[in-house]
């Protein structure tokens, strides 16, 4: 059998459960996750190979009204990568009980594309299969889509599903990509966002969505045998910086703990991090640290 490659862009509203799906697809933890919308921020690209095929999965930020430039930029770095691929994977939500004004829109600008479609309606382990019907229906009158397959990002069973129909809509094509490739991002990113992520996952109010994460430091200790990074954490308010940094501390020390302890598990090194915590008023408009925090 030919040997099949290509590219397949992961899209969707806020929280759909997109960066979900790339970790199980790819088998590693990639792209960070939290329950809170708009985690991803930048386009990750990873790679999946086997014998067989080659799939550069890519993983975009959640479809959303922008309210600030760091907004403008996330969506226009989703719907750039509708174009230039091979697959799009839509993602939408069973517990919609109808498409809303989001979805109407993306749907709009997918028929603009030739791209084919494939449309994923997750987290189904989430209501009854009867409730299921009216929704593929409605979904299944607005374009054409190659498949609808409702699955659970969570199941294992998903990967095997998706992943045939993914392979399916390639090329017979070479490899774009050595085969023990994982992702395109740098390491020092890779870390930016396990930072963010802890910061997401462990405080629970609007904090986290004025966060930026900044490594200003990231240099082998040949000495000491290990990697050392200082990282800078932006937030938009004083009142913010003092829940980041918590009581005596104990707040970043949590971060910065759970943050090294899953670096070291994906990089393979021992690590020392230090955080600081910044307040940048409004950074999210600033051109100058948006451009320091790679959101280009």
């Amino acid at each position: 059998m030919a040997f099949k490659s290509g590219f397949a862009t992961i899209i969707g509203r806020p929280n759909v459960g997109k960066s979900t799906l790339l970790n199980l697809l790819t088998g590693e933890k990639i792209a960070i996750m939290s329950a809170k919308p708009q985690t991803t921020r930048t386009a990750i690209k990873t790679v999946v190979t086997t014998d067989e095929y080659q799939v550069v999965f890519i993983d975009t930020p959640g479809i959303h009204r922008p309210k600030n430039k760091l907004g403008d930029y996330m969506v226009k770095s989703a719907m750039s990568m509708l174009e230039g691929v091979d697959v799009i994977v839509y993602m939408v939500e069973a517990t919609d009980k109808t498409i809303g004004h989001g979805d109407s829109k993306i749907i709009e600008s997918l028929k603009e594309v030739n791209t084919p479609v494939l449309l994923l309606i997750n987290k189904i382990d989430l209501v009854e299969k009867p409730a299921l019907l009216p929704l593929i229906d409605a979904y299944s009158k607005t374009m054409d889509f190659e498949q609808i397959i409702p699955v659970s990002a969570i199941d294992a069973l998903t990967r095997e599903i998706v992943m045939s129909e993914v392979v399916k809509l390639l090329p017979e094509s070479e490899p774009y990509f050595p085969a023990d490739m994982l992702t395109d991002q740098p390491e020092r990113v890779l870390i930016q966002e396990i930072i963010r992520e802890k910061i997401l996952n462990l405080i629970s109010d609007e904090v986290p969505h004025g966060v930026g994460v900044e490594i200003i430091i990231y240099k082998e200790n040949e000495e000491k045998d290990l990697l050392e990074i200082h990282a800078n954490i932006y937030c938009e308010k004083d009142s913010h910086k003092g829940i980041i940094i918590g009581k005596n501390g104990d707040m970043l020390k949590k971060i910065g703990t759970y943050a090294r302890q899953d670096a070291e598990n994906i990089l393979g090194k021992k690590i020392f991090l230090k955080l600081w915590v910044k307040t940048k008023d409004d950074w999210r408009n600033n051109d100058y640290i948006l451009n320091q925090l790679g959101y280009k």
